[in-house]
C-alpha cells in the first residue's frame, strides 16, 4: 500500500476515533449534575483515574511504534 494512501487512511480513522472520545467525554460530563446524579470525590477521582491510565497507555503504544522506526540501530560492536 503506498505511503500517501496510508496516511490518508491512517488521518480518516484517527479523527473519526478522536473525535468519538471527545463526544463520549462530553457526554461524561452531562453526569457531573448533581440534581440528576449522586458521586462523591473519590469517584471523580476514580473516574480520571482510569481514563489518565487510558490515555496513558495508548500514548506509550503510539511512542514506542514511533521509537521503532527512528532509523537508529541497536547495539552493535564497531568493525
Amino acid at each position: 500500500m503506498a505511503e500517501n494512501s496510508r496516511r490518508k487512511r491512517f488521518t480518516k480513522v484517527a479523527t473519526n476515533r478522536v473525535q468519538k472520545i471527545i463526544d463520549y467525554l462530553n457526554l461524561l460530563q452531562n453526569c457531573s449534575n448533581r440534581r440528576n446524579y449522586e458521586y462523591d470525590e473519590d469517584d471523580v477521582n476514580h473516574m480520571f483515574e482510569e481514563i489518565s491510565k487510558a490515555l496513558k497507555d495508548a500514548k506509550a503504544v503510539y511512542a514506542n511504534e514511533l521509537s521503532k522506526g527512528n532509523g537508529k540501530p541497536g547495539f552493535t560492536f564497531n568493525k
